[in-house]
């Protein structure tokens, strides 16, 4: 990775920092992205020290807001002329009905538009530097999901309902992504990195925050669960591998709503008018 520029969201904790900090001891300069000042700049001077002359840099980002986005695209361009690896890492589950200052549904906002917003806004710099990829964390949740865009209320809501439409939208997005990007050199995957023992959907009150304590013994690292990401950002065994859905560094198979294509269309159609909606806002 010597050379390669990455910029990792969700890199000040689990596996978006573990993600960082191996991809910087693999010789890469990294931008990671995080929301608190001060873990933020922290989690950077860590990483650091991983590796004599590594350069980290850290942008900040509310990445429920589209401005927000928006605004880490310009920040990085004004530090950054390329980018080889773009790994769309944070995400949040929440178990109570939140709308963002755009409108949305704060878990769909987080872990779909701002996948696809900041992919949108810095894909000419991947075109530029390819070969280059992007990585979407998505998970094995998306499993129990059907369509990844219904809307929802204070009435219907179901926090683990709207996790898995978001990690659904995830796979839908790498998939057309990677047919759009057919013969440009850059290319998308996804993957399930696990069940991690992290930071992760402690953010809730009540037994799903109380429930990630309990089940904190029983579930995979960090370290662990970054693996596939790491291997999809760095392993020569993937270059030209795209659209595809990997677990444990290996194709695997995704539910039947993720497989249909016209869902895939669809989505991104709906996206493509929700973000320009918000710039408009």
């Amino acid at each position: 990775m010597n050379g390669k520029t990455c910029l990792v969201t969700g890199a000040t904790q689990g596996i978006g920092k573990e993600t960082a900090r191996e991809l910087v001891k693999l010789g890469a300069d990294v931008t990671i992205v995080g929301r608190d000042p001060a873990r933020t700049e922290e989690a950077a001077k860590e990483l650091e020290k991983e590796r004599n002359g590594a350069r980290v840099d850290f942008l900040l980002a509310d990445l429920s807001s589209m401005a927000a986005v928006r605004k880490l695209a310009e920040d990085f361009r004004a530090k950054r002329d390329r980018l080889d690896v773009l790994v769309n890492n944070a995400g949040v589950v929440l178990m109570d009905h939140k709308t963002t200052a755009d409108g949305f549904e704060a878990t769909f906002a987080t872990n779909h538009l701002a996948y696809f917003l900041l992919t949108e806004l810095l894909l000419d710099l991947l075109k530029k530097s390819a070969p280059s990829r992007i990585v979407n964390v998505a998970s094995d949740a998306h499993k129990g999901a059907s369509v990844p865009f219904e809307d929802s209320t204070d009435q219907n809501y179901s926090g683990l309902r709207a996790y898995s439409q978001s990690k659904l939208a995830n796979i839908l997005f790498t998939r057309e992504l990677a047919r759009r990007l057919e013969g440009t050199g850059v290319t998308a995957n996804c993957l399930h990195p696990g069940v991690i023992r992290s930071g992760f959907g402690r953010n809730n009150s009540g037994w799903l925050g109380f429930g990630v304590k309990l089940m904190g013994p029983f579930l995979i690292t960090p370290q662990k669960g970054a693996k596939t990401t790491i291997f999809l950002a760095s392993s020569p065994d993937v270059e030209g591998v795209s659209g595809k859905y990997f677990d444990k560094c290996k194709e695997t198979k995704w539910s039947k709503p993720a497989d249909d294509m016209e869902l895939a269309t669809r989505l991104w159609a709906k996206s493509e008018e929700m973000v320009q909606k918000a710039g408009l806002a």
